[in-house]
């Protein structure tokens, strides 16, 4: 059979014929999907070093105090003129070695050597008015036994040689202080050590108490430390300290030398000396800080790096079944294990269990709940605490 479509309804019958084909296509329901196999992903396992682990036991907590300040020579010397007068001799320099009696500088002597020749005259001159009054009163003496002459006249030949023996002995006493003055214009050095500070030049003309040299002995070195008033109340002398001096990489030990009976008037301060136990390559006015051992205390301590702060309140991180936990944690008393030569501060805490194995500052912070991989023994603290 043929059909003809003619004119415009024959094109709209046919374009509604197409939509409604195409609507019960979209209709009809889609194949069922096959379902996709997932397999099951196994957790990440995080390495964790044997360095960066810690097991928490009770150790002997050294408390310490913070200490600071600069290193000072115990032996300084400024060497002053003690005459006044031309430099003729003053070859050291900065630096150079010095032992001590050695002669460091010389001021002209020719005029002390002249006052000295004068002062050596008028002793002589007194001599000889000595000898007049003692032949002087022999003589009398003489006439007095024969009965020429009258006592009283025997009595003043006395006196008269009583004062020139005094002024014979005044003018010896003379020619002493003339020969000091002499012996001044020589300068040595009374310790051991090093030139500082050179002060003057040879040819200057320097007054008496004129700085010439100022000489340091670093073989002996003690820090010079300020402290609080409520602070040294419980530093005595003997106690033991690990300084971190500048440039230098390695502690150093030190020891209260000193302790100033008074507060400074301004600062209202208190000055401790620390003697240091090894000066090898130190120099005076380096800068050195540290702590300050002042008693025992036995609790439970680990690292004070090794205690978190990033959250509300301070924690610590522990492995407990392979996972990492974050436990808060309350700390105490700061210091440093006996014996210790590194400057590690130690902190006493509260609220981790015994024998926790906690993970270090060298760890990082980790995730709580985080799988990780442990050694099989953790280190063993660096001092453990004695029955």
């Amino acid at each position: 059979m043929n059909f003809k479509i003619k004119g415009w309804g024959g094109v709209i019958l046919l374009s509604a014929v197409m939509l409604g084909g195409a609507a019960w296509y979209m209709r009809s329901p889609a194949p069922p999907a096959t379902p996709a196999v997932v397999s099951p992903v196994a957790p990440a396992i995080f390495e964790i070093p044997a360095s960066a682990t810690l097991l928490a036991v009770e150790q002997r907590l050294v408390q310490n105090l913070p200490v600071s300040g600069t290193l000072k020579a115990v032996n300084t010397v400024l060497i002053k003129s003690r005459v006044a007068g031309e430099i003729t001799e003053l070859k050291l320099r900065e630096g150079d070695s010095v032992k001590a009696g050695q002669v460091v500088a010389r001021i002209d002597p020719s005029e002390y050597q002249r006052r000295l020749r004068q002062a050596e005259q008028q002793a002589e001159a007194a001599k000889a008015q000595v000898d007049i009054a003692k032949r002087q009163y022999d003589n009398n003496k003489s006439l007095v036994d024969k009965g020429f002459i009258s006592v009283t006249a025997l009595e003043t030949s006395l006196s008269s040689l009583a004062g020139a023996e005094a002024t014979y002995k005044a003018a010896l006493a003379g020619a002493d202080v003339s020969r000091k003055v002499l012996d001044d214009a020589v300068l040595t050095s009374p310790i051991s050590g090093q030139v500082s500070a050179r002060l003057a030049q040879p040819g200057e003309r320097v007054a008496v108490d004129g700085r010439l040299l100022e000489l340091v002995d670093i073989n002996s070195l003690e820090l010079e430390a300020t402290l609080s008033p409520a602070d040294s109340i419980d530093v005595r002398t003997g106690q033991q300290a690990m300084l971190q001096i500048e440039g230098r990489n390695q502690a150093v030990s030190a020891k209260v030398q000193r302790i100033n009976p008074n507060v400074q008037a301004g600062s209202r301060s208190v000055l401790v000396y620390l003697r240091l136990d090894s000066v090898g390559g130190l120099r005076q006015g380096l800068y050195g800080q540290g702590q300050l051992a002042l008693g025992q205390h036995t609790a439970v301590a680990i690292p004070l790096d090794a205690v978190r702060t990033d959250k509300p309140e301070p924690y610590v991180q522990v492995i407990e079944n392979s996972k990492v936990v974050h436990h808060r944690v309350k700390t105490g008393l700061r210091g440093m294990l006996p014996g210790q030569t590194d400057t590690t501060v130690w902190v006493e805490v509260s609220g981790l269990p015994a024998k926790s194995l906690i993970l270090l500052s060298s760890a990082g912070a980790l995730r709580e709940g985080l799988v990780v991989r442990t050694p099989s023994s953790a280190p063993a603290p660096a001092t453990p605490a004695k029955p």
